[in-house]
């Protein structure tokens, strides 16, 4: 049975993600209930995370989160959860903030449940692998076997989070799918699932996510969450693995340079 969505539960998943993000991060600065997290101006990893989840946001919190990104380069990204407070999501609008994509979070409960074993050979990475975890995820989410130095950072910040656990998935004595994941206070988190094309559709995402959820309900986890495009194969995947949509995200940008805010509805234009 799905968690009722409530603040206690977004609260929860939205931290855990927050603290993921600063472990990535050049930079952060909590504010709003939430944090702004700078991982390099053209990082998917710079955003701001749980804002607006413990009441109002006032005109200068946003201000100081914007010029947090600016004054490093990056345009404000906010990631929007749908139970923030009403105040954020004004605000965005009048300061025209545009919507980039939707992400759905979904949750397992693990207490009382049997996890079922991996259907395919699947193992932690070593230290020594550092470098092949990383090339194996970056593959996988750019779909070419040449990557960049700048492209192969992604999977390498990944590995060396303090709280992330990479796995492997093989076909033989091959690499062919990755995925990490992060426990906190009983939360998992499941996050990086990526698989090499050309072996997409044989079930290496589920059986990194049976690994996955399989350890965290050994280690005593109630809950285990991930996040996913809304109608793509991750979703499926996880949803076969027993997790269900709990509520959707937006991530909503502003310019990097700064921009004019608009002028509240019912007010006409200078």
């Amino acid at each position: 049975m799905t968690p009722f969505l409530g603040l206690h539960l977004a609260r929860r998943i939205e931290a855990a993600e927050a603290r993921n993000g600063e472990e990535c991060a050049q930079a952060v600065q909590r504010m709003a209930g939430g944090s702004a997290i700078f991982a390099g101006v053209d990082s998917q990893l710079t955003q701001a995370v749980g804002m607006g989840l413990h009441g109002p946001v006032s005109v200068e919190e946003l201000d100081r989160m914007e010029a947090f990104f600016r004054s490093r380069g990056a345009p404000p990204v906010v990631d929007l959860c749908p139970l923030a407070d009403p105040s954020l999501v004004a605000q965005l609008a009048q300061r025209g903030y545009r919507l980039t994509e939707f992400n759905n979070v979904l949750v397992r409960p693990l207490a009382g449940i049997e996890a079922a074993p991996p259907s395919a050979p699947v193992r932690l990475a070593e230290v020594r692998e550092a470098e092949l975890w990383a090339e194996t995820v970056c593959r996988g989410f750019i779909e070419r076997d040449q990557l960049t130095e700048d492209e192969l950072d992604v999977g390498r910040i990944i590995f060396r989070m303090p709280s992330a656990r990479c796995w492997f998935a093989f076909s033989g004595d091959h690499p062919v799918a990755a995925g990490a994941m992060s426990i906190r206070e009983g939360l998992a988190i499941l996050f990086g699932d990526s698989t090499v094309r050309g072996f997409r559709g044989a079930g290496w995402q589920s059986a990194l996510i049976a690994a996955r959820v399989g350890t965290a309900t050994a280690e005593g986890c109630d809950l285990a969450a991930s996040a996913a495009v809304p109608g793509g194969i991750s979703q499926r995947n996880y949803e076969r693995n027993g997790f269900r949509v709990a509520y959707t995200k937006a991530a909503l940008a502003g310019n990097r340079l700064g921009i004019t805010r608009l002028a509240p509805l019912g007010d006409s234009a200078p």
